[in-house]
């Protein structure tokens, strides 16, 4: 089966929303029970950062980036999505979007890529150990599922490769801090020693 991933455009919805439907009915991917709209989704997703995987004209799969937060200093971190149509799991579909979704997640300038993954999906915390995630917290009976029964959570995240060494240099960063020597300056008359993460 040859595979394609490509650039998620707005006649996919219907198949990119079959999948989701799938994977609220697994109870394991999602705490929504219902479907946005096209439109909500659309607003809630990063327009840049959108893949779906085809195969003989099939959408057999989708990833995509939601920002965490709408305070500046968040810009340049996001939450992913990855969903895989039934029967065609186990053959790194999510795996190819993911990378795909963490390299584009790099080239615009988003230097922490998140998931917070309900802690019986198994399949998704290898996914994401796979792809370079490390655990980073856990979240207990943090949710209900759609039969009411309380869920945990398993926080993990991505960095950037640029900042694997420690000290990350994304220009949004470096800006920020170069902003907050000279406040620091102009205020009170020195230049802290900030430590890079």
């Amino acid at each position: 089966m040859d595979i394609t991933i490509r650039k998620m455009e707005i006649e996919d919805w219907s198949e990119v929303l079959e999948i989701y439907v799938q994977g609220i009915q697994t109870d394991r991917s999602t705490f929504n029970i219902a479907c946005p709209s096209y439109a909500e989704w659309d607003a809630a997703h990063v327009k840049s950062c959108r893949f779906v995987a085809e195969a003989d004209g099939e959408i057999i799969g989708w990833a995509a980036l939601t920002p965490f937060s709408t305070r500046e200093c968040y810009k340049g971190v996001a939450e992913d999505s990855v969903y895989v149509s039934e029967g065609y799991g186990g053959q790194g579909i999510g795996e190819t979007l993911l990378l795909t979704l963490l390299q584009e997640s790099e080239v615009q300038d988003f230097w922490t890529v998140q998931a917070h993954i309900i802690q019986k999906n198994e399949a998704s915390l290898r996914l994401h150990k796979k792809c370079g995630f490390r655990e980073v917290g856990y979240r207990e009976r943090i949710a209900k599922d759609r039969f009411g029964v309380w869920q945990n959570t398993v926080l993990m995240e991505h960095r950037i490769q640029k900042d694997a060494a420690g000290g990350c240099d994304c220009s949004m960063v470096k800006a920020m801090e170069k902003e907050q020597e000279e406040e620091a300056q102009r205020t009170l008359g020195f230049v802290p020693n900030i430590k890079r993460i």
